[in-house]
């Protein structure tokens, strides 16, 4: 199929953050997110719901739809669809229905796919954005799909993903640019993780999104004609397919076009947009309750149980946070990951002073994490080694600088602190009259700077800190150092 062009972007439009079109129109978005559940098993059978496996060996006559299989309701999905409608403050049904959602597909040999539709577990919820309540309509219970994997050699399908469990979670129009469905999704991630429902990996489709956009006039309430971009899974990858689809349709309404309902593929590679197909509305998919299962009942005992499992959530951890000292930057850093928000804390509760182990768990260790492609809670120095390290800055054994040689060690190589000290040989220096002397010869060996310094250039004062930390390898003492060349650049010519 050929790609949907759009024109060229704006200037102010796209990339600003704020509305992708201005002033002429505006722009309308909901989203609808799959977050595959994890649960050991798929929503109605036995077979195991993990990605991977060789092709088709996870799969058995219920996920295939075979006459005579008969389906059995995975209890634990039905619990992990709660925790998200429980935590988003939704409204909570007595009885919900699995319902026949009939369409054909390669990859669903049954030819329906097990949903929710009239009566779905969750309604009439909200997540709250960047202190902005995003509406949300609704949250049930289905099932995946297989998956056509195109190649070299044709098209062939595996049929694994065939009933792993989905929450599809479904928002209001209520955003108004690509950079809230950003933030949306993004948000969104980390409430799913939070709650131990979804590993939010979105490279291997644990985590996707279908984003409906349309415009309409400032000022209008009614809705335009809206296209929905399929199966977007990466966070940049929702915002560039909105603010093509934006432009777009925006292009097209300006010409005196109309803007057909369509459901739109998007080529990352090619950063533009492909038509699937026309968009269906629910009466083309029809709908019935599934005759092989009874309602989905909810008794208050159950939801009782369900609601007080939650874990504290990333906003009142945040808040929590904030309230011990940290920035509300720093905070929001550390609450990104449940498992970072919790290396942090046990940083904390070893004893490592809360400004260095704000600094240290938000840079040095996120950064090394990042750089050897680990989760933090796979990171291989212990929260009691990162402690010990940071008391030992405290308490002037090292200096910062050494601190972070020290810690590369200990990520690479293991060991403690107190062993990589000693075989490195990076205790401090504290010798005055030692350092006093060093001060002296770096001073000596700069005139130009010297005199630049006492000119007025006061920030090469930091330059000579600097030289004599290299000059000592990182191992001066650092207020020590610092008062020292403090006392030499001020002590006037005789002093020199």
């Amino acid at each position: 199929m050929l790609p949907l062009r759009g024109p060229a972007p704006r200037r102010g439009g796209p990339g600003a953050g704020g509305d992708v079109v201005t002033g002429a129109w505006e722009t309308v978005i909901g989203l609808e997110v799959h977050a595959q559940l994890l649960t050991a098993t798929k929503a109605f059978c036995g077979c195991a719901a993990a990605v991977g496996g060789a092709p088709n060996s996870r799969c058995c006559p219920v996920c295939l739809g075979l006459p005579g299989a008969l389906p059995v309701l995975n209890r634990q999905a039905v619990e992990l669809t709660l925790r998200v409608g429980l935590a988003t403050g939704c409204r909570i049904a007595p009885v919900s229905v699995m319902a026949r959602k009939h369409y054909f597909y390669p990859d669903l040999p049954k030819g329906y796919q097990i949903s929710q539709y009239a009566r779905p577990l969750c309604e009439e919820g909200a997540l709250t954005v960047d202190g902005r309540r995003v509406r949300l309509k609704r949250i049930h219970l289905e099932e995946d799909a297989g998956k056509s994997v195109h190649g070299a050699g044709g098209t062939r399908v595996d049929l694994n993903r065939c009933g792993v469990p989905l929450a599809e979670i479904v928002t209001e129009p209520d955003l108004r640019s690509p950079a809230e469905a950003h933030a949306t999704l993004r948000a969104l991630r980390q409430l799913l993780v939070y709650l131990g429902v979804c590993d939010g990996n979105m490279e291997e489709g644990s985590l996707r999104c279908d984003a409906n956009l349309s415009l309409r006039r400032p000022g209008s309430t009614a809705l335009g004609v809206k296209t929905e971009l399929k199966n977007l899974n990466s966070f940049r990858g929702v915002e560039a397919a909105l603010r093509f689809e934006a432009e777009r349709q925006a292009a097209l309404l300006e010409a005196g076009e109309r803007v057909r309902p369509e459901t739109l593929l998007w080529d990352a590679a090619a950063r533009e947009a492909r038509p699937m197909r026309g968009k269906e509305d629910a009466e083309d998919y029809r709908y019935v309750p599934d005759p092989d299962l009874p309602p989905v009942r909810v008794d208050p005992a159950w939801l009782d149980a369900v609601r007080a499992s939650l874990p504290e959530l990333p906003a009142a951890r945040a808040a929590r946070f904030v309230a011990l000292g940290l920035t509300p930057y720093d905070a929001g850093v550390l609450t990104a990951d449940p498992a970072l928000a919790d290396t942090f804390e046990a940083v904390l509760g070893a004893g490592a002073p809360l400004a260095a182990a704000t600094s240290w768990v938000s840079g040095e260790l996120l950064r090394h994490a990042n750089e050897r492609g680990l989760a933090p809670a796979d990171f291989p120095v212990p929260p009691a080694g990162l402690a010990d390290l940071l008391k030992r800055v405290e308490a002037g054994e090292l200096s910062n600088s050494a601190a972070k040689t020290v810690f590369a060690r200990m990520v690479d190589e293991g060991g403690d602190a107190a062993a990589w000290i000693r075989r490195l040989d990076l205790g401090l220096v504290s010798d005055e009259d030692a350092l006093a002397a060093r001060v002296a010869a770096i001073v000596a060996a700069n005139p130009s700077e010297l005199a630049r310094y006492r000119a007025g250039e006061s920030k090469l004062f930091g330059w000579f800190v600097g030289q004599l930390m290299a000059d000592s390898k990182g191992k001066a003492d650092p207020r020590l150092a610092s008062r020292l060349v403090r006392e030499r650049l001020d002590a006037g010519a005789d002093g020199d």
